[in-house]
């Protein structure tokens, strides 16, 4: 599978077309088709796990730490994709790129700035969830009457309404049963929100160090095994409940003790994270864990930059780091969203000579540092 349809929804459907919704649903949000329908009397109800939260209780972490100066950098954004079906038998990652959703949405002009939206999808268990997500929660998203004052909670809200509107669609349809993991980046003006419910990952390169915009759900984490446990389910083998290696999706009602209206173990709540882009940052990197499977963050910020100061092409660097992942015997799907910042390829970074002579060069100590890194989380 190639990545030509950059830039649009089409690259999220399957060859049967996106799962039904209930009719309803398809009433305010568009037709089944994925032809944005007429404008409509928004009726989005935040949802209830949501309507009780104050604010400042929403899970929101910085970054980056916050800059001790007002920059007056205005990204410039560039964006390509790339995906694979690697040694799978079924396709079943998807993406999204919209570089201007105000246009793409029919949205007032809010900010001077860029407004763009991207997101990757990895499903399991089949395709559906993941399409359904990949068509519906933008939706969510720009259609809340809240957006843009409130973005970190419209964001989390946005995932947790998806959750429940597939679940609708599956009541009518048992085929659809599925689920998936979901990583979404916005950015309004220098803000960036980076929202993540799996193991999919977003990393931000500034000034050529990478910068973790996400943190792997995986069951071996002690923060994830924590919230579990507190939900009455557990870690069997590395399993959530000896069946899945995510501790957060969307989806995957099916699975018998995994999700009900009142909770359970496996949460489609995001983590969310933001940051004020500033002239040092270059491009960030979301991909399915395909890519991560055989990346490491600041391994792929090195090798992506690397192309970059070679082509300066978003779209080259995606299908650049799915052929160096197949090179490296990913097993999975892949799927890669490049965004850049900046017209200009990312500047050559001049060391200050060390006198202290080493035996690593200065990428094997940024690998083995975020090595490091990744154990901590």
């Amino acid at each position: 599978m190639d990545g030509s349809k950059v830039g649009s929804f089409e690259n999220g459907s399957t060859s049967e077309g996106r799962p039904p919704n209930p009719a309803a649903y398809w009433r305010c949000y568009g037709r089944a088709d994925g032809v944005p329908a007429a404008p409509c009397k928004k009726t989005l109800v935040r949802h209830t796990s949501l309507m009780r939260t104050k604010a400042s209780d929403v899970i929101v972490e910085l970054g980056v730490e916050e800059e001790k100066y007002e920059s007056k950098f205005i990204p410039i954004v560039r964006s390509g994709a790339w995906t694979d079906i690697g040694s799978r038998s079924n396709m079943e990652d998807v993406y999204v790129c919209v570089d201007n959703f105000m246009h793409d949405y029919g949205l007032k002009n809010f900010t001077d700035g860029p407004s763009a939206f991207y997101g990757v999808f990895d499903g399991h268990g089949g395709k559906h969830a993941a399409d359904f997500a990949c068509s519906n929660l933008p939706k969510f998203i720009f259609e809340d009457e809240d957006f843009p004052g409130d973005i970190q909670k419209v964001v989390s809200s946005a995932f947790l309404q998806t959750d429940t509107a597939f679940q609708e669609a599956c009541t009518l349809d048992a085929t659809l049963a599925s689920g998936t993991t979901a990583l979404t980046a916005l950015l309004v003006g220098r803000l960036l929100v980076v929202a993540n419910a799996g193991d999919c990952r977003a990393v931000l390169c500034r000034r050529g160090k990478a910068i973790a915009m996400s943190s792997d759900h995986k069951p071996i984490c002690s923060k994830e095994i924590k919230r579990v446990e507190a939900c009455g389910g557990s870690v069997y083998d590395g399993y959530l409940n000896g069946q899945l290696n995510v501790t957060r999706a969307l989806g995957d009602w099916h699975m018998e003790g995994m999700k009900s209206r009142d909770g359970g173990p496996l949460s489609a709540e995001p983590e969310v994270k933001t940051v004020k882009l500033t002239e040092e940052d270059e491009f960030l990197i979301i991909g399915c864990d395909g890519i991560w499977d055989v990346f490491r963050s600041q391994n792929a910020v090195d090798f992506a930059r690397r192309r970059l100061q070679e082509h300066n092409d978003p779209a080259t660097c995606s299908k650049d780091l799915v052929d160096e992942a197949l090179k490296r015997k990913s097993s999975d799907n892949l799927a890669v969203v490049v965004v850049c910042f900046q017209h200009e390829p990312p500047p050559n970074l001049i060391a200050p000579r060390s006198r202290v002579q080493r035996s690593f060069s200065a990428e094997g100590l940024r690998e083995l540092q975020s090595f490091l890194d990744d154990l901590k989380t």
